[in-house]
């Protein structure tokens, strides 16, 4: 693929994963939005359907994943599939089950906790880390052959 169009089609990418982030409240269920863009360290949390919001946020982190692997493999290689594969799949694996912890008890002393771990969970903010990581990767590899 020329490299042009690749680098157009992860442009695309991107706007794509800033529309799921323009229109959440029209594609996912999620009362926790207004819950955490006001002051949530004074307030009780909304009532909500817990398995309709575990559901809603895992589908959201499963879609901004694999436009995020889609933009990897478009900037990058394919050789790097696996890789994002593996980390995303197993970032899955380990916030997941604290997420429906956190949501299942609710603790007030524990909602600053419940806020970063759905921040992670519903935003893409690890393609921000991988593909500096993969760019130097890049970069090691052409200064060494």
């Amino acid at each position: 693929m020329n490299k042009y169009l690749r680098y157009a089609s992860a442009f695309l990418g991107f706007v794509l994963l800033a529309a799921i982030r323009t229109f959440e409240t029209e594609l996912f269920y999620d009362p926790l939005l207004n819950f955490f863009r006001g002051n949530y360290h004074n307030y009780a949390a909304p009532d909500f359907e817990l398995w309709k919001l575990f559901g809603a946020t895992i589908a959201r982190y499963l879609l901004n994943s694999l436009v995020s692997i889609l933009i990897l493999v478009l900037l990058f290689s394919k050789q790097v599939f696996k890789f994002s594969v593996v980390i995303y799949g197993s970032l899955l694996l380990l916030l997941a089950p604290i997420f429906l912890y956190l949501l299942t008890t609710m603790q007030p002393d524990l909602h600053f906790l419940l806020f970063y771990i759905r921040r992670f969970l519903i935003q893409p903010l690890l393609i921000l880390l991988l593909i500096p990581a993969f760019y130097y990767q890049q970069h090691i590899k052409k200064a060494d052959s």
